[in-house]
C-alpha cells in the first residue's frame, strides 16, 4: 500500500538548513490502521504531507496505493489524490460559507459524475456518520465533534483507498474522541480502508494495529 525508501526532507533558506525527515524507510500494508507518534516538531506532519502528495521529499523513493510516485507531474498527482486519498485534519478545514452537504459534495466536484449522483453520494455518506439530519446546517451551527464527522464524510465520500488523519481528535473532548475513533475503526474494518493517523494520544494509538514512533526526524522503531 505505502512504501517509503530512504526518504529525506530538508527545508533550506539562505542561511539555515533544517532536516525534517532523515532516511525514513517504512511500509504500511493494505487494510492496516497505523498510528504515528512523537513529540512536536519531530516530522510527523511532514511525513503525512509527503505520503499525501502535498509535499515532495528532497530525496528518496516512494509508492502510495501501490503506485510509484517519483517523477509524476503535479496534474497527475492532483488526479491521483482526488481518486485515492482522503484527508482528515485537526482543525476540520470546512468551508464556513457552505452548508454540510455542500462541504461533503465538494470533494467530488472534479470527478466525472452528475450533480445528482454527487448529491446522492454525499447524503449517503452523511448518513454513515450520523449527520444526514444536519445536511442543510452550516459549520458554525455544529459542535466540534459534528464538524469532525462532516470532515470524515468529506474524506470518505469518494471511497478512497487511504485515509490520512492528522490529529483528528486533537480539538475534541474524550467522549467525542471516542466517537470519532469508532467511526475510523468501523471504516477500517468494514471497508478495509487503510488509515495512517498522527496522534499525541497514547491511549488512542494503542487502539490501532501498529504504532510508528518518530524523534528528531527519524523513525525510532
Amino acid at each position: 500500500m505505502i512504501e517509503l525508501k530512504n526518504i529525506h526532507k530538508v527545508y533550506r533558506t539562505k542561511n539555515i538548513e533544517t532536516v525534517a525527515l532523515d532516511n525514513i524507510n517504512m511500509k504500511v500494508e493494505e487494510g492496516e490502521f497505523v498510528s504515528i507518534m512523537g513529540p512536536s516538531g519531530c516530522g510527523k506532519s511532514t511525513l503525512l504531507n509527503i505520503i499525501g502528495l502535498i509535499d515532495n521529499p528532497t530525496d528518496g523513493d516512494m509508492s502510495v496505493c501501490n503506485t510509484h510516485i517519483n517523477g509524476q507531474k503535479e496534474k497527475q498527482l492532483a488526479a491521483f489524490r482526488n481518486k485515492n486519498l482522503g484527508f482528515i485534519f485537526q482543525r476540520f478545514h470546512l468551508i464556513s460559507s457552505l452548508n454540510v452537504l455542500d462541504n461533503v459534495e465538494l470533494s467530488l466536484i472534479y470527478r466525472k459524475m452528475s450533480g445528482a449522483k454527487r448529491r446522492k453520494l454525499a447524503l449517503e455518506t452523511l448518513e454513515k456518520v450520523g449527520l444526514s439530519h444536519r445536511a442543510k446546517h452550516y459549520p458554525s451551527e455544529l459542535s466540534g465533534g459534528q464538524c469532525q464527522r462532516v470532515a470524515i464524510a468529506r474524506a470518505i465520500v469518494g471511497e478512497p483507498q487511504l485515509i490520512l488523519a492528522d490529529e483528528p481528535t486533537g480539538n475534541l473532548d474524550s467522549k467525542m474522541s471516542e466517537e470519532i475513533m469508532q467511526i475510523l475503526h468501523d471504516l477500517n474494518r468494514d471497508s478495509k480502508t487503510t488509515i495512517v493517523m498522527v496522534t499525541h494520544d497514547e491511549k488512542l494509538a494503542k487502539q490501532t494495529d501498529r504504532v510508528i514512533r518518530f524523534f528528531d526526524g527519524r523513525q525510532v522503531n
